[in-house]
């Protein structure tokens, strides 16, 4: 599918799902298709642009050229004079902004109900929350308007959206995404993080977003060879859960069990008394150092436009003494040791992302309650410098449930590797170009798939290598002697992949291959790359060499 169509077909999407909350600035159709016949002329012409067609949007916090930069307050709005380098990356790359998304103002809260704009409400059901503060943003993903979006995470926004509305969301390790450009919360501890359908699709956009570490890589622990070590912690750590959560944070950790994961009991305290610090303790004061001036000048001249509990909190902060700071840091530091300790021998901690999910009239009743409840597990994965990648595991009373994955800086790999276990996935054979070091290898790996095994098909096909660039094989499937054909067993490789991913691969497979039933040696049938019949015509039959590999080595 073309850019163009991609484009229109958002637009299409955005009209038809009637959510005008989503967004803080749409961009206007004709600007965003011309920009999308640009980028299609360019790969015409052969251009190198890995994200093309791919769509997203940008939190109203972080800069895009062209729209103002307002972190949900119309009376803070400038005008940036570039993109942030997170979206200037992302352009350069052949991805498409559509546009601005809405947020809890200055990205201050867990619930995305505190905006001028309105609620964003719920993807799944409207009348909870969508999760805040990067609301609109995982919104737009959840219901298909855009590829990924960019949020922030200061203290749970980039991950409490992703369960509420059953996406990924990837936390990485401070500094290695650039924060500039973006309309600080609390800077020191600030992180931008991407939202997506699946884990590839994450993935891949965050590639396009990182920077060289600003600081030196810590030594991390020699892991002995082994299963995946995943902490817990009790049961009763977990404090109280909405009905049906505990059900279904247990059914996750059976899965990364069942899948081969070690696990290991983790006492969480330090992580839950860190927690509460974020917003009871001094650090608050660094969201009055951000944007506190300004909002006291605008109360001043009548608060219009400003949410009044992000006012309060952040005027709240404006008079916390050093004194109080100082001594929330030595504890924080102490806190920190503490739950490294506990992490050491683990490369994961697996906990609910969230302990439940309010309404929006909850939320209503209580602004400052429901808030703190849903930081209880990710207030304290930036303050202790962590890294973290939220997935969907499942649903929990007919919603969306999920889970988050935490480890110390800079194992963002190893994260994501232990999340795709929770993923559903499916199998794919393949006989050609897709074999592991092969030029198409590529494409599955940029959807997370993994190798499986090794193995051959029945002897009921036949290999012709196909006049196509790249040099591919084409398998068709002839029968054995006992009916008449004459099949042979060709080499084969079993590729796991997630199952949404299986979906965008067939839809870029060219002609003539298509995606038929293979058989293997063992009797078993997974999805696998056939060939039409029609293209054989002028085919070199190289069965007789029992897979490419040995027709290459020929």
């Amino acid at each position: 599918m073309s850019t163009l169509a991609r484009v229109r077909r958002a637009y299409a999407r955005a009209a038809a799902v009637n959510r005008p909350e989503i967004w803080i600035d749409l961009r206007p159709q004709p600007e965003v298709e011309a920009e999308a016949t640009t980028l299609d002329a360019r790969l015409a012409n052969g251009d190198q642009l890995p994200l093309a067609g791919r769509l997203f949007a940008a939190k109203g916090n972080i800069d895009v050229h062209g729209l103002p930069t307002t972190a949900g307050c119309p009376a803070y709005a400038y005008e940036p004079q570039a993109d942030a380098p997170v979206v200037a990356r992302l352009r350069a790359a052949g991805a498409i902004v559509l546009g601005t998304t809405n947020l809890d103002q200055f990205a201050t809260g867990l619930v995305g109900t505190r905006s001028p704009h309105g609620p964003v409400r719920n993807a799944h059901d409207p009348a909870r929350i969508s999760g805040g503060s990067s609301s609109g943003s995982a919104v737009a993903v959840a219901l298909g308007i855009v590829d990924f979006a960019l949020g922030t995470d200061t203290a749970g926004s980039g991950r409490i959206p992703a369960a509420f509305n059953g996406i990924v969301g990837l936390k990485p390790t401070r500094g290695l995404v650039p924060t500039d450009g973006v309309v600080p919360a609390c800077a020191s501890i600030d992180c931008v993080t991407v939202f997506a359908r699946t884990l590839p699709e994450a993935e891949q956009a965050l590639s396009f977003m990182t920077s060289p570490p600003a600081r030196a890589l810590p030594p991390l622990p020699q892991r002995a060879p082994g299963p995946w070590r995943v902490a817990v912690p009790p049961r009763g750590q977990l404090g109280e859960l909405d009905e049906g959560w505990a059900g279904a944070y247990e059914a996750a950790v059976a899965q990364l069990a069942a899948a081969g994961a070690e696990l290991r009991e983790l006492d969480l305290t330090p992580f839950t008394e860190a927690a509460a610090m974020l917003y009871q303790g001094a650090f608050v004061a660094e969201r009055y150092t951000a944007v506190g001036g300004f909002i006291d000048k605008l109360m001043a001249e009548g608060g219009t436009g400003l949410d009044p509990t992000v006012a309060h909190i952040i005027t709240g902060a404006r008079d916390i003494p050093a004194h109080r700071l100082f001594a929330d840091q030595a504890h924080l530091a102490t806190l920190r040791t503490r739950a490294l300790a506990e992490l050491a021998d683990a490369d994961a901690l697996l906990l609910p992302t969230a302990p439940g999910h309010p309404t929006l009239a909850e939320v209503a009743a209580d602004p400052l309650g429901a808030n703190a409840r849903l930081g209880r597990f990710t207030n304290s994965t930036n303050l202790f410098d962590l890294a973290a990648v939220a997935v969907p595991a499942g649903e929990a009373n007919g919603l969306p449930f999920g889970v988050m994955l935490i480890g110390p800086a800079f194992t963002d790999d190893r994260l994501a590797t232990i999340a795709r276990l929770l993923q559903p996935t499916t199998s794919i054979a393949v006989v050609g170009a897709h074999l592991s070091d092969q030029p198409l290898n590529p494409q599955l790996l940029a959807l997370g798939a993994r190798l499986d095994r090794t193995t051959t098909t029945a002897p009921v096909y036949r290999l012709h290598a196909l006049r196509t660039t790249p040099p591919k094989p084409g398998l068709v499937h002839v029968g054995d002697g006992s009916d008449g054909g004459d099949g042979a067993a060709i080499e084969a490789e079993i590729w796991r992949l997630p199952a949404e991913g299986l979906g965008r691969f067939l839809s870029a497979l060219p002609r003539p291959m298509t995606l038929g039933s293979v058989e293997l040696a063992d009797g078993t049938r997974v999805p696998g790359f056939l060939c039409e019949p029609s293209a054989l015509t002028d085919a070199e039959d190289i069965t007789a060499y029992g897979g490419w590999r040995a027709y290459l080595n020929r």
